[in-house]
């Protein structure tokens, strides 16, 4: 089993901020984020990159971060769910999904308003049926799929205007 001698030295550039990091070889940009940085926002369902609940931007792209390894992100941007919203307050697309009731025990909510803020910012949006499909890489174990689509179509018609 590897040790603390094993780590590496990493910088994680999360929300804005550089984090130098020591971290085991095989540690996960999720459990990075959550255990060592401390931002809980980011959700660990299933670890295996199936169920989305850890959907993070890494360059402006989305990614599942169970399913990377936190030194494999060494130098690059990372955007979680608290690095959302602007000193003005929420993101467009955290109200709309608030507005159109986008949740109901809350848990993929962080993965499902991160794919939402991508599945907009990449132009996939432009029907419910495209929503969906670029959307369903994320789970809702409460089945509110389709306020979720009411809410990125709402939040995408937002970004448009």
């Amino acid at each position: 089993m590897a040790g603390a001698q094993d780590a590496v030295p990493v910088v994680l550039r999360v929300n804005g901020r550089r984090h130098d990091i020591q971290v085991e070889p095989r540690v996960t940009l999720l459990d990075a984020i959550r255990d060592t940085l401390g931002l809980t926002g980011t959700k660990k369902g299933c670890d295996r990159g199936e169920c989305g609940a850890c959907t993070v931007h890494v360059d402006g792209r989305r990614i599942n971060a169970c399913a990377t390894l936190a030194v494999m992100q060494d130098g690059r941007e990372i955007t979680t769910i608290e690095g959302l919203g602007g000193a003005d307050g929420s993101h467009p697309v955290q109200r709309a999904f608030v507005a159109h009731d986008g949740l109901q025990c809350g848990f993929c909510t962080p993965g499902q308003i991160m794919s939402a803020v991508a599945c907009i910012a990449e132009g996939h949006a432009g029907s419910d049926d495209e929503i969906r499909e670029w959307m369903s890489g994320n789970l809702c174990r409460c089945a509110a799929y389709p306020q979720i689509v009411d809410a990125v179509r709402a939040a995408a018609g937002t970004a448009r205007a």
